[in-house]
């Protein structure tokens, strides 16, 4: 630590004593410098009070007000510079009186060069060891109340025993504030620098690192009301580029005690850790915004990703946007309210995908969607920051697929019906839930199949799924029990009877005469 110059006063009634003073020696050389002069009392207690020196050389009999009733007066004021005395031999009771009230030297007139020199040189060690003792102490300190709010914030065991005042942290009430960068892994403006612009001087908040975040505790009114001008900034929409648009910030409730700030700093943590969940150009999380407790969230298992894949996968064949959408926001909502991890939030969305993935290429093996290889896909999704980017992906690909596997022909949503039994008929359909896809109920279906086919929809259904069969008897080596279960008959005699009806021979002897 480098020491900086140290302030000389030099009071004398006499000019002549004075400028002989300010160079009988290298004021500068030897690590000082001369801040002023004074010709009597008062002056050098105006001059104490404005430069508050290191040194004061001081004449003992002076106008106005002698020496050592300056040197009395301010040491109640709290000055606790030096004094190196400079008198004649007469003045010497006036000297033991300095000396009493903490005057290093007593010097007479005429001044010695070497006996100035030694004295200044020795107050010069006594100042500097005086500097390096309050260094100590002030580092000390520091680290102790760094220990000590670390400790509140963390909500280690509140002690009665330690001073707060002393530290600076008490308050009537108190709010932790916690911050990081907006974009990802981007140096964001400093929150804390920002608020100490802001604060006029005033020391209203702490600021510390925890596990890399940045943690500020705003103690009283004038602190809180900082902030709050902060958020309003947030809700009347944030300048491009601006300082403030560059952070993201959580803040807990407002606590009235020291002991409570803990709970303050968890709710900022969850919040902080939920920020997955924010939507687009959101920089701002509050205790409000957390989920209800008392509502359950979503199961992330398997029988939850398999409903999910289903239901979208059939609002895609059946080329039902507002659906999908739908689907989409309601997962979000559901989400919102899951208290897992977000990786496994992540690894829950990413099995949806790959189902509809794996879904559509085999119920379209000739269409070429361009899909990405799976490992890119677990990736991508991996590496996406928000909830709501993940879905706009989801939205993007669900598109792709429509635009890829539309069906030209469709005139009418009747169309896209036939179009989507003729791609599914191996599932267990039925009015009560085809009708549903697409608008309609199941009844007004059933009346709409007789007219639009002239048939019904089990029996168009039946026709479907007997067709399959037969190209399945023709091509392959499949068994007649493994065709039936292929195209949508779990019971094999049943698939018989239909097969007979529609091609008036067995399956057995359809395959023979072939």
């Amino acid at each position: 630590m480098e020491n900086p110059l140290i302030n000389v006063l030099i009071v004398d009634d006499e000019k002549i004593v004075r400028e002989g003073i300010k160079h009988l020696i290298d004021w500068n050389n030897l690590g000082f410098c001369i801040c002023g002069e004074a010709a009597n009392g008062e002056e050098a207690l105006s001059m104490i009070k404005l430069y508050d020196p290191g040194l004061v050389l001081l004449d003992i009999r002076m106008p106005k007000l002698y020496g050592t009733d300056l040197i009395a007066k301010v040491r109640e004021d709290g000055f606790e510079g030096d004094f190196i005395i400079l008198s004649g031999y007469t003045d010497f009771s006036y000297a033991q009186t300095a000396l009493h009230y903490g005057a290093s030297f007593y010097l007479t007139k005429p001044i010695d060069e070497n006996e100035l020199i030694n004295s200044v040189l020795a107050v010069k060690e006594k100042i500097s060891k005086k500097r390096t003792q309050a260094h100590s102490m002030s580092q000390y300190l520091k680290k102790a109340k760094s220990a000590v709010f670390c400790d509140l914030i963390l909500g280690r065991e509140f002690n009665d025993s330690i001073n707060y005042m002393e530290f600076g942290l008490t308050a009537p009430i108190y709010q932790v504030v916690m911050y990081e960068g907006y974009t990802p892994y981007y140096q964001s403006y400093n929150f804390a620098d920002m608020l100490r612009v802001t604060n006029n001087g005033n020391n209203s908040f702490e600021h510390i690192t925890i596990d890399n975040s940045n943690v500020i505790l705003l103690k009283g009114n004038f602190a809180l009301d900082r902030f709050k001008s902060c958020l309003k900034y947030y809700n009347n929409g944030t300048e491009k580029n601006s300082p403030l648009d560059t952070i993201f910030l959580t803040y807990g409730p407002s606590v009235s005690n020291l002991s409570q700030i803990h709970h303050s700093y968890e709710i900022c943590l969850k919040l902080m850790n939920r920020r997955f969940f924010c939507s687009e150009n959101q920089h701002v999380l509050s205790a409000e915004m957390l989920p209800d407790h008392d509502v359950c969230g979503l199961s992330l298992d398997q029988d939850c990703a398999n409903a999910y894949s289903e239901r979208i996968m059939n609002y895609i064949q059946t080329f039902n946007r507002r659906m999908i959408s739908q689907e989409l926001s309601r997962l979000s909502d559901e989400l919102f309210l899951c208290d897992e991890k977000i990786m496994t939030i992540k690894h829950f969305l990413t099995d949806i995908f790959m189902q509809i993935k794996q879904m559509t290429l085999h119920l379209f093996p000739n269409s070429d969607i361009p899909f990405a290889h799976n490992s890119s896909i677990i990736e991508l999704i991996e590496g996406k920051y928000y909830l709501y980017e993940i879905l706009a992906y989801f939205s993007e690909q669900f598109e792709m697929i429509i635009r890829t596997i539309g069906n030209n022909s469709s005139d009418s949503i009747f169309d896209d019906i036939i179009f989507y039994i003729n791609h599914n008929f191996s599932k267990p359909l039925k009015l009560e839930t085809l009708a549903p896809l697409f608008g309609y109920n199941s009844s007004y279906l059933g009346k709409l199949f007789s007219q639009k086919t002239g048939t019904s929809f089990n029996s168009y259904l039946d026709s479907v799924r007997i067709t399959e069969a037969a190209k399945l008897l023709k091509d392959t080596n499949l068994k007649v029990y493994e065709i039936s279960a292929q195209v949508g008959y779990k019971n094999v005699d049943y698939f018989h009877q239909k097969f007979k009806k529609i091609k008036n021979v067995s399956p057995a002897e359809f395959r023979k005469n072939l």
